[in-house]
C-alpha cells in the first residue's frame, strides 16, 4: 500500500508539474512520541511517524528550509521539493525523530526555543502535564472562566487542556508563569517533568548528523505582544545562543504561534530579515513558490492517521495559494 500511495504521488506531482511553478511543501511537527500518548492519540509517534517518512522519502525531493531558500531564491527549486521542520525543541525529535529520519535518508529543519534547553519546559506542556498527572476527578477552573470541568477520562483531560490553552497562549510571559502556579495548586500536581525539552548535547547530535538547526526566539513569546527591543532581544539572543552551542550559523527562523498579523507583524519578518536570517516560516497553511517573501513562508501538515489519507492531503495542499501574509502595522 505505501509503494502504492507513493507511486502514484509521484505521478500527481509529476503531472501538476507540466501546468503550475515548481512547488516547495514544508511540514510542521512539533513531538514524536516512541508510542501513542492517550491524550493525544492524533499526534505522530513513531510507527506512523516512519511510515510517513517512508512516503515522504520515495514521493519527494526533501531539502533542508536553508537549502529551499536558496533555491527559491534563485529560481532553481528542484521538482516535487519538500522541506521537514520541526518546532520548540523536544527530547523525543532527537531520541525518536532523527533515527527514523536517517533510516530514510532525510535531513529536517529543528526550530529551537533556545530558554528551554537544559532542563526547561514550554508553558502548554505545564498545562497538558498538569491535567495528565492530576488524581482529580473534576476541576474547579472558575479562574480561568471554564468552571468546573471533568477530568477523569483521557477524552476529558484532552477537552480541558483545548480549552485552557486559547486561555493563556496571549497572555505576558509573567502572566502566564502564574497562571500555571494557579493551575498546578488547582490540580495538586507539585511535581511537572524536567526532561521534555532537549539538551544542549542532543541539539550538537542533530547538527553534527546534518540537520538543520533554526531559531525559535528564547521563551517563545507571542511576538506581537512584545516592545520592538523585547522582540529584537527574543529573536537575537537565540540566534546567538545556538550559534555558540554549535559554533556554526543559524540562518532560519519561525515564528512562535506563527499566524500573520496575530502573533507577528510584516516588522517582525523585517527584523528578522535584519538580524542576518536568510528566510523563516509561518503557520500560515499553503505552499511556496518562486517570488514569495521568503521571510513568511507558509507549512502545512496534514492530519488523518491513516497514510493514503494523509498523503492525498498533503498533494492536495501543494494547489494551497491563497494565504494571508502579515500586514504592516
Amino acid at each position: 500500500m505505501e509503494l502504492l500511495t507513493a507511486t502514484l504521488a509521484k505521478a500527481t506531482l509529476g503531472t501538476l508539474g507540466v501546468v503550475t511553478p515548481r512547488r516547495l511543501s514544508i511540514l510542521i511537527y512539533h513531538r514524536v512520541h516512541a508510542r501513542p500518548d492517550s491524550i493525544f492519540p492524533h499526534e505522530p509517534d513513531a510507527r506512523s511517524f516512519d511510515q510517513r517518512m517512508r512516503f515522504v522519502a520515495r514521493s519527494f525531493n526533501v531539502l533542508t528550509l536553508g537549502q529551499a531558500v536558496s533555491h527559491l531564491a534563485a529560481d532553481t527549486l528542484p521538482p516535487r521539493a519538500l522541506v521537514i521542520t520541526f518546532d520548540d525543541g523536544y527530547a523525543d525529535n532527537a531520541e525518536v525523530a532523527l533515527p527514523i529520519l536517517r533510516r530514510h535518508g532525510l535531513t529536517a529543519t529543528f526550530f529551537v526555543a533556545s530558554g528551554f534547553i537544559d532542563g526547561g519546559r514550554m508553558w502548554n506542556d505545564s498545562v497538558i502535564e498538569c491535567l495528565r498527572a492530576t488524581t482529580e476527578s473534576t476541576l474547579d477552573l472558575e479562574v480561568f472562566g471554564l468552571g468546573r470541568l471533568p477530568v477523569a477520562e483521557a477524552s476529558d483531560r484532552r477537552a480541558a487542556i483545548e480549552q485552557l490553552l486559547p486561555r493563556i497562549k496571549y497572555l505576558q510571559l509573567a502572566q502566564r508563569e502564574e497562571a500555571i502556579a494557579r493551575l498546578q495548586a488547582i490540580s495538586k500536581v507539585t511535581h511537572l517533568p524536567p526532561n521534555l525539552m532537549m539538551r544542549a548535547e542532543q541539539v550538537r547530535e542533530l547538527h553534527l548528523a546534518g540537520m538543520e538547526i533554526g531559531a525559535h526566539t528564547v521563551r517563545h513569546p507571542i511576538l506581537a505582544s512584545l516592545t520592538p527591543g523585547e522582540a529584537e532581544i527574543e529573536i537575537g539572543e537565540s540566534k546567538r545562543s545556538l550559534e555558540a552551542m554549535l559554533d556554526a550559523p543559524v540562518q532560519v527562523f519561525a515564528y512562535p504561534n506563527g499566524k500573520p498579523g496575530q502573533d507577528y507583524t510584516a516588522e517582525h519578518a523585517r527584523l528578522v530579515e535584519q538580524l542576518g536570517f536568510r528566510g523563516a516560516v509561518t503557520t500560515a497553511r499553503g505552499v511556496a513558490q518562486t517570488g514569495d517573501d521568503l521571510f513568511q513562508l507558509p507549512r502545512y501538515t496534514p492530519w488523518g492517521n491513516a497514510l493514503p489519507v494523509w498523503s492525498m492531503r498533503l498533494l492536495a495542499n501543494r494547489w494551497h495559494r491563497d494565504f494571508q501574509l502579515a500586514p504592516s502595522r
